[in-house]
């Protein structure tokens, strides 16, 4: 798991290639990524494709440039990752976010993840 912590008025889309380069430390890169459609846009695409990862992200409906067919099965499940996070804001300090500082902020997120993986 990789996590990292933006500003709030920052789009969560400007952290995915921070955070893909945090999983470019693993030993394996995923086959496929899926993504709501959030990251629907056309330079993650190419960004996943030029790493050979195959993107399974829903296209949102004003978007023109719908290519191929789109795994269901694969997107369905995305929800383990939704489901994850929505055990963290369990954590009444994470859900509000008490923290002012990212760096306090983070460790925080870091506890509730091992508390949750107990």
């Amino acid at each position: 798991m990789a996590v990292t912590v933006s500003p709030g008025q920052q789009h969560e889309t400007q952290q995915f290639v921070p955070l893909m380069d945090l999983i470019d430390e693993w030993d394996k890169d995923p086959a496929k990524l899926a993504g709501d459609k959030g990251y629907s846009a056309g330079w993650i695409r190419d960004w996943l494709t030029e790493k050979g990862i195959r993107p399974v992200i829903a296209h949102q409906k004003a978007e023109k440039a719908r290519r191929g067919r789109f795994d269901r099965k694969s997107y369905r499940r995305r929800n383990v990752v939704e489901r994850c996070i929505n055990s963290l804001k369990w954590f009444r300090r994470v859900a509000t976010r008490y923290e002012k500082l990212a760096l306090h902020y983070l460790g925080m997120l870091t506890l509730a993840i091992l508390f949750r993986n107990l």
